[in-house]
């Protein structure tokens, strides 16, 4: 099966299904030197593990790390980094009746066109469960970028409606502690309130809501990406895009840019002490496809959880017949809170292979 890589030079590789085994990840290209432990990964799978909420998945996985390989004295060796998470608490027979009936809103047809044959246990490699691998390697990346001062961080921005009002001024440490003070990882706390009000409204309903997640990198040097085919925000967008359920990404100003005038958009550049410095950032920290030097500011735009418990039309393809199913198991009510992690993850792995990829190209 194709598509399982991401990365140039900073290249991992996830493997495992929702209801199989385990699942994991092969990070390579990783430089030696690098301090690393299963306890700094946990500590990001921790915070996309499931069943830390009564607005998650009731599922009770403790996502426990193995790192197997890659790793010596608590360094990195510079070879391949693979790690496992096994599974630990999958109920297949929720989804027996739901072999032959495919779900609205999954990738259950598209799989079996693709395939010819689908794992129907929660989805198989399709489910959530595979940004496990995701996340794994995404926490070695934020380790290589801490060390040359990159942070990345994201938050919930809006949920069901409900939009946030973040205060100007406040620092991403600031708002990422604000966005882990409650379960919906949403700085302004008003807001949260609201937004946990409205999913369990949605969920009364046997509904599900969206939102929009945003995610910043602070401290990017200017000169990451490559100026055609492999731009840094065009890799940002692969890559958010690439997670199951984000259905648009912006950078910077993004769809609002349409709506600007080109003496608006464009971000005045100042002199400052360490050279020129841009006054605003709807440009997002990138410029013709590489890094500015000002924040990079992602946006995802997260469709409702497709899982939901009102009936809803299918075709039962061993009879060919219309059906209604309602969807049993256990599933998230929204996905933005959880997909924070996920997001920032691959935000981190992109911007560690062009980190990497700039230091290739220079002597």
């Amino acid at each position: 099966m194709a598509g399982n890589s991401f990365g140039t030079v900073f290249r991992i590789t996830t493997w495992g299904e929702s209801h199989g085994s385990g699942v994991g990840v092969v990070v390579d290209g990783c430089p030696a030197g690098l301090a690393l432990s299963e306890e700094v990964v946990q500590g990001e799978l921790d915070r996309r593990r499931p069943g830390q909420s009564s607005i998650s998945t009731q599922r009770k996985e403790e996502d426990r790390v193995e790192i197997l390989s890659g790793t010596f004295d608590g360094v990195t060796t510079g070879t391949p980094i693979s790690m496992l998470v096994w599974n630990r608490d999958a109920k297949s027979s929720a989804y027996d009746a739901l072999r032959d009936r495919p779900r609205p809103g999954h990738a259950d047809l598209t799989y079996l066109a693709r395939y010819g044959v689908r794992d129907h246990r929660g989805g198989g490699r399709a489910s959530a469960r595979e940004t496990v691998g995701r996340v794994a390697a995404g926490a070695v990346a934020k380790r290589l970028l801490a060390e040359r001062g990159i942070l990345v961080a994201g938050y919930v921005l809006e949920l069901g409606g409900v939009r946030a009002d973040l205060l100007e001024g406040l620092d991403l440490s600031a708002l990422r502690e604000g966005a882990e003070k409650n379960p919906v990882r949403c700085p302004d706390q008003i807001a949260a309130a609201k937004m946990v009000r409205a999913i369990e409204a949605a969920r009364e309903a046997g509904d599900s809501l969206g939102g929009i997640a945003e995610i910043v990198a602070v401290g990017v040097p200017p000169g990451l990406g490559e100026p055609v085919f492999d731009k840094l925000d065009g890799d940002l967008a692969r890559a958010l895009m690439g997670i199951g359920a984000v259905k648009a990404v912006e950078i910077g100003a993004g769809v609002e840019a349409a709506r600007m005038r080109g003496s608006d958009m464009n971000d005045p550049i100042l002199p400052g002490p360490e050279g020129p410095r841009f006054e605003t950032n709807n440009a997002g920290g990138i410029l013709g496809g590489i890094s500015t030097g000002a924040p990079i500011v992602c946006r995802i735009a997260v469709k409702p959880t497709p899982s939901i418990s009102r009936p809803q039309r299918t075709v039962d393809l061993s009879r060919g017949e219309a059906v209604e199913i309602e969807i049993k198991g256990r599933h998230d009510p929204v996905i933005p809170p959880r997909i924070v992690p996920v997001a920032e993850a691959m935000v981190a792995l992109v911007l560690a292979d062009h980190l990497l990829r700039l230091r290739a190209a220079r002597i």
